[in-house]
């Protein structure tokens, strides 16, 4: 049976860490840049993610 690598598995994780940690900075940035611009962003994004919420259970 093969050696899991933990080594790898480790980095990728870190490496996953690292890339939510800047997403968060780079919104938190922007929100403070544009305070409403990033309000009215969120409300879309959470709308369009209903919308396809709904298009995928109507395909029964």
């Amino acid at each position: 049976m093969a050696k899991t690598n933990f080594a790898y598995e480790k980095r990728q994780r870190e490496l996953e860490k690292k890339k939510k940690a800047e997403e968060k900075a780079r919104r938190k940035a922007e929100a403070k840049a544009n305070p409403g611009l990033a309000e009215s962003e969120q409300e879309q994004a959470l709308d369009s993610d209903d919308d396809a919420d709904q298009a995928g259970m109507t395909g029964d």
